[in-house]
């Protein structure tokens, strides 16, 4: 019998993902103001998108942990009050706490990051594609308006850069009371075979092909998310559009990121799917070469189409390749803890190549030589075959 859908805990899925994004693109457009507020130099500057995915790279793998102790429910809850604490401490404008605010957000979203695809695959076994396309669309679209918002409500409304980034507390404290009904359903975790699952999956070569892919696409996306609107700025375009174009990427994720996850359900594998995702981030990359507004605007659209196809696969990966939640949660924790290490090296590693080079093409370079390490762990990741 088809089980019934949970609407009350969709809604609760759908605030906290409102969370997972916006804390950090947010960033992004104020990096010159905050750069000159600080004093910070290209590295510093990098760190301060870098030092989230470096908490996603510690906390993941203990988050599943957390669950089996406390419950996902109990979980997600603690880390939307952490989220919370985090936004409070990064709203103080000092370099210490914008670093140590940034980091217990980073803690927080992490936690919520793994746990929810485990939950998707419990709760909604039979819909999880609409409902990972659901949620998806839930933080990308937050995602976007976050980083579309921010200059505005610095140049025009007259926020100060601390203010713009500490008005996303908002959605977090309505996640938090969103979240409060999940409190009365909460589910005894089940601790057999845990031992088995989690050594498997560090053993499992589908478990590293999916691993690396998650942190080649988190790679790219957030180095662009850190300098893509730096990138622009140096090629005459105000900050103000510039924004804009960062947000444009966010926006062209939108629906991709809420068709290829129910498309990539119904697939017997997804390896043209992972194709399309490298061919559209290469002719992307290759575009933002150019200096011709039109170009960039058109390259920004295809590594959004290909950032959606590449992001709606690694969530759906954690539900296709794993026969259980637990499973799903470890697979979940791994890929996430050891791909976001590797974002992490991405826009600190942009932002020094930029500053050794005083220009931008070496970064592309690299950032096209990482796209086809894409593809090579993408087909593999998208063959028909179970972790265990």
């Amino acid at each position: 019998m088809k089980k019934k859908m949970n609407y009350l805990l969709l809604l609760g899925i759908v605030l906290v993902a409102t969370n997972l994004r916006a804390p950090i693109t947010s960033v992004g457009p104020l990096v010159g103001v905050i750069t000159e507020h600080l004093n910070l130099t290209g590295a510093q500057a990098g760190l301060i998108t870098t030092i989230p995915l470096l908490s996603f790279a510690i906390i993941s793998p203990i988050a599943p942990k957390l669950a089996k102790k406390y419950g996902i429910e109990k979980t997600i809850l603690m880390s939307l009050i952490l989220l919370i604490i985090g936004l409070g401490v990064r709203f103080i404008p000092t370099l210490a706490t914008l670093f140590l605010g940034t980091m217990i957000l980073g803690c927080a979203i992490a936690v919520c990051n793994v746990l929810i695809p485990s939950l998707v695959k419990k709760e909604f076994s039979e819909q999880s594609g609409l409902v990972t396309g659901i949620y998806s669309v839930s933080m990308n679209l937050t995602g976007a308006i976050a980083s579309g918002v921010s200059i505005p409500l610095v140049q025009t409304i007259g926020f100060d850069w601390n203010k713009a980034l500490g008005l996303w507390t908002i959605l977090a404290i309505l996640a938090l009371i969103g979240w409060l009904p999940q409190l009365k359903q909460e589910h005894e975790p089940n601790k057999n075979e845990e031992a088995a699952i989690e050594s498997s999956i560090w053993h499992s070569s589908l478990a590293w092909s999916v691993t690396l892919f998650m942190g080649i696409q988190s790679f790219i996306f957030y180095v662009l998310v850190a300098w893509l609107p730096e990138m622009l700025i140096s090629q005459g375009v105000n900050s103000s559009k510039a924004g804009g174009m960062l947000s444009l990427l966010q926006l062209t994720l939108l629906p991709i990121t809420f068709i290829i996850p129910i498309v990539a359900e119904k697939r017997e594998n997804q390896k043209s799917l992972v194709f399309t995702s490298f061919a559209l981030f290469s002719l992307g990359i290759v575009g933002l070469m150019f200096s011709q507004m039109f170009v960039i605007t058109l390259a920004i659209m295809a590594i959004g189409v290909a950032g959606g196809i590449a992001f709606s696969l690694s969530m759906m990966f954690f539900n296709l390749r794993t026969t259980s939640p637990k499973e799903a949660a470890e697979l979940s924790g791994m890929a996430q803890s050891i791909g976001y290490l590797l974002a992490a090296v991405g826009p600190f590693l942009f932002g020094l190549l930029h500053d050794l080079t005083n220009g931008w093409q070496s970064s592309l370079i690299l950032l096209l030589g990482i796209t086809i390490v894409l593809l090579f762990v993408g087909l593999k990741a998208g063959a028909n075959k179970k972790i265990s």
